[in-house]
């Protein structure tokens, strides 16, 4: 009898996404017994264009006996408590905003020349909630960003990560045939969100289209009409159907937290903790 592969969790720093990471938030999630990260790279969060930060980082993971997972690409310019800053759009048609975010990504990924990481998870455009206006999310125009941001991946042997998340770009459909039909990226893949595909309708269906190129996820909950990236389970989704089909279509990777602070970090972590044995259980019955 072949050996069960046990699961492995890791929690995303966006937990901590309105304050400057430090030491003891990573020392906080490894306390709760988790293995792994995911950096969530904004400037205001963690200034991932500063060499010193990095090594910090690199320290800071060594203190708490955690490795980095993967890093989430910046989506915003910063958060200030709950002022959001500038989107960034990889699928602008405006060049000069396309190449900004381009370049926003590259400086997140070069982490990986100091930090070994697996995965580097990019949003394709601007989600539907942040009414995007029809320059935002061209599908030629991320196609170039892909094309640029790609070959930086390689040498680092970090994989690009397409996640599923509510607009015309990013469907499971959408992206599946973005990487077979359009781009040449041997490796890279796709980050189920299943908070995301949750919104966008079945979820065991996007499961099951995404099935050939799933390489990486984001876990969170939902109750349907909002992205509230809840702990596991007290929103609508159908956890023991959709950690079926996951096993059924093979994936063995890290399940990746990406929760909001909905009371205090410790609070939520607590939460995960306990969606996690829930998970081993499904997962391992």
């Amino acid at each position: 009898m072949m050996d069960t592969v046990r699961p492995r969790f890791g929690v995303s720093t966006h937990l901590y996404h309105d304050q400057r990471l430090s030491r003891d938030h990573l020392v906080e999630i490894a306390a709760h017994g988790f293995e792994t990260v995911e950096l969530f790279a904004t400037a205001s969060h963690f200034d991932y264009h500063n060499p010193a930060r990095v090594a910090d980082l690199q320290e800071w993971l060594a203190d708490a006996g955690l490795t980095l997972h993967s890093i989430h690409a910046p989506i915003v310019e910063s958060l200030i408590g709950t002022t959001w800053g500038r989107s960034f759009s990889n699928a602008a048609t405006d060049d000069a905003l396309r190449l900004h975010a381009v370049a926003e990504a590259k400086a997140a990924l070069a982490i990986a020349r100091r930090i070994p990481t697996g995965f580097l998870v990019v949003h394709l455009g601007r989600p539907t909630s942040d009414a995007p206006s029809e320059g935002d999310n061209s599908r030629a125009a991320v196609r170039r960003s892909l094309e640029a941001l790609y070959p930086q991946t390689e040498p680092l042997g970090v994989r690009l990560a397409l996640e599923v998340i509510p607009n015309n770009l990013s469907t499971a459909g959408a992206l599946v045939q973005l990487l077979e039909d359009d781009l040449e990226m041997p490796g890279a893949g796709i980050c189920l969100d299943f908070g995301h595909a949750n919104l966008l309708g079945d979820l065991v269906d996007a499961i099951e289209v995404v099935s050939g190129h799933l390489i990486t996820t984001h876990v969170h909950d939902n109750r349907g009409r909002r992205d509230d990236h809840l702990v596991p389970f007290p929103g609508t989704i159908d956890w023991n159907a959709a950690l079926t089909a996951v096993q059924k279509v093979g994936y063995e990777g890290t399940y990746m937290l990406e929760l909001a602070n909905t009371g205090t970090p410790r609070q939520t972590l607590e939460q995960a903790q306990q969606a996690r044995a829930r998970f081993e259980r499904i997962l391992t019955s």
